[in-house]
């Protein structure tokens, strides 16, 4: 009996670390993404952005970010406390131990999952307010979303806090991870302003092109990939004929409501447009799986598949509507993580009968007016401290000159004269 738990507390543990593994892969998809949607001459800032953003997520949620969202004694439903870095792990006593209350996945392995959380919800705000931010302005803000705001809103859900305690429903993060990713965005975007030229003096709106749609294509494919580890290691164990039965139900789910997403954006885009829109389609494969991130095992393939489908088609028009608002997202994010995480949220109850409208709509609200506030609060302090735009100059000429010195795609010519 003994051997048979060590093995699967070995089991479970593992399959964490592998789920974790394919989330932080993800860091490499929202980099490809968002360098493939902003011009050539910001190339090499977005990813530094993208670099130092996983690095900071790490060292803050392991200083102090774990512990709010996942505290050992709450000091009450709303707040948890503060305390700092990280405990031991469990012991072979705990394991062995059984009842309810045994560990049945290590604890380490646990920090790890959930950290490459707090990195995805951040780079949700890196593509935002891309071309146009300071580096080191971002990177500060960075330490408070990953220390501070994202682990509270965490605890009031997955830490057992007060959203939890109403039946609000969030299985591996729409509302969690990417409405808070997209209203710290929206917050940073409201103060930050348009890119220049993007909006004209009578409210057209002026397409600014990526400058590598392979790359952001291949972004796509590495997060739908990542997406696998997202939902399928919230299911947390895989040790028996049950749970691995429903990692396998959430693998597919994910899969169909992506690949739903993706028909219907481009259908969409084509309706519109008149054309078939290849960064629409990213997007709508992008919806698809945020959308179906909030319920990923209780729906069947094919409403899993609807679910997808009704993000793809939202997700156009939160693009169009947010350029009409001039609201400059250069990648969508917001429109994505954020518009398309609410149809998420809102949509759990058509196929989980212990949701309700009611909770779902106030766990939506909670975060995003928590996430929005305290994120616009911090964002003003950083601009009226040290700033959080580049000069004009600065944006004209790239702000990978300005901010990192030195470009993605530098012009290899040979000498004059060589006969090279």
């Amino acid at each position: 009996m003994e051997a048979l738990t060590e093995l699967s507390y070995a089991l479970d543990t593992f399959y964490f670390l592998v789920s974790g593994a394919l989330v932080m892969w993800m860091a490499a998809g929202f980099a490809m993404l968002e360098a493939g949607l902003v011009r050539a001459k910001n190339t090499a800032e977005i990813l530094t952005k993208n670099v130092a953003l996983f690095a900071i997520a790490c060292i803050m949620y392991m200083l102090v970010g774990y512990n709010i969202m996942y505290p050992g004694d709450a000091v009450s439903s709303l707040w948890p406390g503060i305390s700092f870095l990280l405990g031991a792990d469990n012991s072979v006593e705990a394991v062995l131990a059984g009842g309810d209350d045994a560990p049945y996945y290590s604890g380490m392995a646990d920090f790890f999952f959930q950290v490459v959380f707090v990195a995805t919800a951040m780079s949700i705000v890196s593509g935002a307010v891309a071309e146009r931010m300071k580096l080191w302005s971002f990177l500060i803000f960075a330490v408070f979303m990953t220390a501070f705001i994202y682990p509270l809103q965490g605890y009031w859900k997955w830490g057992g806090g007060f959203l939890d305690g109403l039946g609000f429903q969030d299985f591996a993060g729409s509302g969690v991870v990417h409405l808070c990713g997209a209203a710290a965005a929206l917050a940073g975007v409201i103060l930050l302003g348009a890119r220049k030229g993007k909006y004209g003096p009578n409210g057209e709106v002026r397409a600014i092109p990526g400058a590598n749609l392979p790359l952001a294509t291949l972004g796509m494919f590495i997060l739908w990939l990542g997406w696998f580890g997202f939902n399928g290691g919230s299911e947390l164990k895989i040790s028996d004929v049950g749970e691995a039965n429903a990692v396998a139900m959430v693998f597919v789910n994910t899969n169909m409501a992506a690949a739903g997403g993706v028909v219907a954006a481009l259908l969409t885009a084509r309706m519109v447009f008149g054309k078939a829109d290849l960064t629409m389609a990213l997007n709508g494969a992008l919806a698809g799986l945020v959308a179906i991130t909030a319920e990923p095992l209780a729906p069947s393939a094919l409403w899993a598949t609807l679910v997808g489908v009704i993000g793809g088609f939202i997700v156009v028009f939160a693009i169009i509507s947010l350029d009409k608002l001039r609201l400059d997202d250069p990648v969508g994010a917001i429109s994505v993580h954020g518009v398309v995480g609410m149809w998420g949220l809102l949509a759990v109850p058509f196929s989980n009968e212990e949701a309700t409208f009611g909770a779902q709509l106030t766990g939506l609200l909670v975060i995003l007016g928590w996430t929005f506030a305290a994120s616009f609060l911090v964002w003003l302090v950083i601009k009226v401290s040290v700033g959080i735009r580049v000069s004009e100059e600065e944006e004209y000429e790239g702000v990978d000159i300005g901010e990192c010195g030195l470009e993605a795609y530098p012009e290899f010519t040979g000498s004059r004269g060589s006969g090279r």
